[in-house]
């Protein structure tokens, strides 16, 4: 009986590591008001090539960021961010890395960052949502053909845009995507559901410098979706991904931290003529920490 306790323990101490890990890498992505200069590079410099503005879609006001021609002979790049990211939290290095070849736009995901109020619900279609307006931003741009680039919840939602608007995307590039969420994954979050109980008050401080009082209501509401995701399957973009006929490349951090191997394996498996790329000891944030390279 001890024995099986204490791997219970054990087993549950491991679940509520792994989404603590999420947390600590949300709270990283939310904190919009880190230093430019912490990252290598000159904050004035960098704002200065971008070029921000609200688009309407559906009814709410998306803040967008673009750097480069959009316009251009060249295929525009849209840049879909992380959970709780923003564009420029997000995709800094990419605005510099990528403009001087393609246009590249990103945007603050409906709820998050400038693109409140209202601030973010998670509806169980919330992924596609994200594709949807995506899409509409590029559309509102004038754009008739992108490359689509997403990171980590920003990959889901790219794959299901590149599926349902083959018209639109031309290329595909994932990082940090996980194709399914399982029981484990939802009991960690559940044990993680009160932030004043179970966050540390470092992050806990970090995401209500930025969304004060919606911090728990935000928290509980994408504890609540994920557990209905489960409950329907599991599934958070695999039956899209099999549909997907563009080129796509799969970069994965080999130790990242909350994303296995077994998910960029999978899409390789599933996404005809794809290719998967590992970083050697990169983690999840591999397009910040390999830039040069990445892009």
């Amino acid at each position: 009986y001890f024995k099986a306790k204490q791997i219970s323990i054990l087993q549950t101490l491991a679940m509520s590591q792994s989404a603590m890990r999420r947390i600590r890498i949300l709270s990283r992505c939310v904190d919009t008001t880190r230093s430019m200069a912490h990252r290598g590079f000159a904050a004035s410099a960098a704002a200065s090539s971008l070029s921000r503005q609200f688009i309407e879609v559906d009814g709410r006001r998306l803040h967008v960021v673009t750097s480069g021609d959009i316009a251009g002979k060249n295929t525009p790049v849209i840049c879909l961010p992380g959970a709780m990211g923003t564009a420029e939290t997000d995709f800094q290095l990419q605005f510099e890395g990528l403009a001087h070849e393609h246009g590249v736009v990103s945007f603050d995901p409906r709820g998050y960052g400038k693109s409140r109020p209202p601030s973010r619900t998670y509806p169980v279609d919330f992924y596609h949502l994200d594709a949807s307006d995506a899409a509409a931003i590029m559309d509102a741009l004038g754009c008739k053909s992108c490359y689509v680039m997403g990171w980590s919840d920003g990959a889901i939602s790219a794959t299901i845009l590149a599926a349902k608007r083959p018209d639109l995307v031309q290329k595909l590039v994932v990082f940090g995507i996980q194709g399914f969420i399982t029981k484990e994954d939802v009991d960690a979050y559940e044990g993680l559901r009160d932030v004043e109980k179970a966050w540390s008050k470092r992050m806990l401080e970090t995401h209500r410098a930025i969304y004060g009082d919606d911090v728990q209501p935000m928290w509980s509401s994408f504890c609540d979706v994920m557990k209905q995701i489960y409950e329907n399957g599991g599934d958070f973009c695999q039956k899209e991904a099999k549909t997907v006929k563009c080129p796509t490349l799969i970069l994965h951090g080999e130790k990242d931290p909350l994303v296995p191997v077994s998910h960029p394996q999978w899409f390789h498996e599933h996404i005809a003529g794809s290719k998967l790329h590992i970083f050697p000891g990169g983690k999840h944030n591999i397009h910040q920490k390999f830039a040069d390279e990445f892009n």
